[in-house]
């Protein structure tokens, strides 16, 4: 679980062109350093690192420039205490205080960003076969769905990922983990981050967007919040991509939190999404999504009546229900007999594919492999991660130094060594949850709008969990037309399927386009 929630589950520009001299007077504070090969990294100067090229979006070529860098910010004593990189593409010989922004990050928390950079947003695009594997040596391709068609884009790698660093004091600053390694610290620095960056680039002005993949949309939602009404950034739209705004939610939560039944509808589209993508459905529909409306009424009616009756549920109930999840997950009646009806989602992974000893993907359940332990009751790894972390790893490293010349002598972390993870907040009761984050930032800003993208093969985060969520939000019944949804037939990272990129990108394009 690299890419959501891994803590606490089981766990640019026309007109507008200025040369790097300018940019050097315009940005004092920062250090236009295309090299990079000192043997010691300085995390208290900033750093930039400036390159041009051109991508193909859909036909179309649109020239850029890259900055792959690093923003520091300081305490009060002026103290630098934690180092945060990014990469920016601006597309040249546009307006920038008419062209969009979109800030971009993944989640865990302590993913980088390479994910979203590599795989969905970027020009270059790192050359997967979809679900078959690929092998060293790996490529990059031109990326015909980049969304430089639409916006100027920044991914932003969290603290404690890519190329950042928290700065403590054997570095020479004042930094110190816990005040960077939780939700509202997270929150704050990424709303820091951004409007740092707005200042440094002059971007006040341009139409502005947050883009969150998994936990990168629980982190949305607290962002936005901050942005409006600490900082007075007045978002034009939030993107979501595979969506979880409380734990709660989760059915590998519901050990600890009993008699709570929701997790288990709402996960169980998902579940009949995957048994059909792998044929093991005992009457195989032809169409997904037709049958898919009718395991979303079972789950919120007869499969919602039964959770919530308990004990009180007789035995012709029981079975009936045995028998109709049954129909529609593939799994033995027995094993949901013995499962009390109530079967979570590591299970579910295990068990489809047990009569052949493999297992599904998690994140993205089209993917499957060997499973570590045939007798376990839960699966051990997530197939999907095995597919495509080398390759993803290896191509960035490769790209980020030899094309935008930056990082030369410093460590990318994929994955940063975030424990331990503060998820308690002022007020805090029970599971984290930021739906009231997301209400509160969409009725100060009424004008905002919302996209929701989720995957049908996400067992991570179910797409009938967010879409519920989406619905039970706080918020005026009205704010409600402020939400779009969009569903593909893949999964958590969306982009994987080449397919459901092109869906994806014209998708938020067209949502970006409408909303500034």
């Amino acid at each position: 679980m690299k890419r959501i929630l891994a803590l606490g589950v089981i766990f640019f520009v026309s007109g507008f062109v200025v040369s790097a001299q300018q940019k050097k007077e315009m940005f004092p504070a920062a250090r236009i350093d295309n090299s990079l090969d000192s043997a010691v990294v300085n995390y208290k100067k900033q750093q930039r690192s400036i390159t041009y090229g051109s991508v193909t979006v859909e036909g179309k070529a649109i020239n850029y420039e890259a900055v792959a860098g690093s923003l520091v910010f300081k305490n009060a004593q002026d103290t630098p205490i934690i180092s945060m990189s990014y990469t920016a593409y601006f597309k040249r010989d546009d307006d920038p205080a008419q062209r969009p922004l979109t800030f971009i990050y993944n989640g865990g928390p302590g993913s980088s960003t390479i994910w979203l950079h590599m795989g969905a947003w970027g020009p270059q695009r790192v050359y997967i076969a979809d679900t078959e594997r690929t092998k060293a040596p790996y490529k990059t391709v031109n990326n015909d769905y980049s969304l430089l068609d639409a916006s100027d884009l920044v991914f932003i790698d969290a603290p404690g990922t890519g190329f950042g660093q928290v700065i403590t004091k054997d570095l020479g600053g004042a930094g110190n983990n816990k005040d960077f390694f939780g939700i509202d610290q997270d929150g704050q620095a990424f709303a820091s981050f951004i409007t740092k960056f707005l200042s440094d680039y002059n971007r006040w002005n341009s139409p502005k967007y947050l883009f969150g993949e998994s936990y990168g949309t629980f982190r949305s939602a607290v962002v936005a919040n901050i942005l409006g009404s600490d900082k007075g950034v007045a978002l034009n739209g939030i993107i979501l991509l595979s969506q979880l705004l409380t734990y709660g939610n989760m059915t590998e939560m519901t050990q600890e939190n009993p008699g709570d039944g929701l997790p288990f509808e709402l996960v169980l589209p998902s579940f009949a999404a995957t048994a059909w993508y792998h044929h093991k459905l005992p009457n195989q529909p032809a169409n997904l999504e037709p049958f898919l409306a009718e395991v979303e009424n079972f789950a919120l009616t007869d499969y919602a009546i039964a959770l919530n009756k308990g004990a009180a549920l007789d035995a012709a109930q029981f079975n009936q229900v045995a028998e109709k999840l049954h129909q529609y997950t593939g799994l033995p009646v027995d094993y949901i007999k013995k499962a009390n009806l109530r079967i979570i989602g590591p299970q579910f992974e295990q068990t489809l594919l047990g009569d052949s000893s493999k297992i599904t993907g998690r994140l993205d359940s089209r993917f499957s492999g060997a499973a570590i332990d045939p007798l376990s009751e839960y699966a051990q790894y997530d197939p999907m991660d095995s597919y495509i972390d080398g390759a993803f790893t290896a191509t960035f490293n490769n790209y980020v130094r030899t094309t935008l010349k930056y990082g030369i002598g410093m460590n990318y972390k994929t994955f940063g060594n975030v424990h331990p993870w503060d998820f308690k907040r002022r007020g805090f009761v029970g599971f984290p949850n930021v739906m009231n984050d997301l209400a509160q930032a969409m009725i100060y800003n009424p004008d905002m709008k919302v996209m929701l993208n989720m995957g049908y093969f996400d067992l991570g985060t179910p797409y009938f969990e967010g879409i519920y969520e989406m619905q039970h939000l706080p918020i005026p019944v009205a704010l409600q037309k402020n939400i779009e949804y969009a569903k593909y037939q893949s999964g958590h990272m969306v982009y994987l399927h080449p397919e459901s990129l092109k869906l994806l990108h014209d998708n938020v394009a067209k949502f970006i386009n409408a909303s500034h």
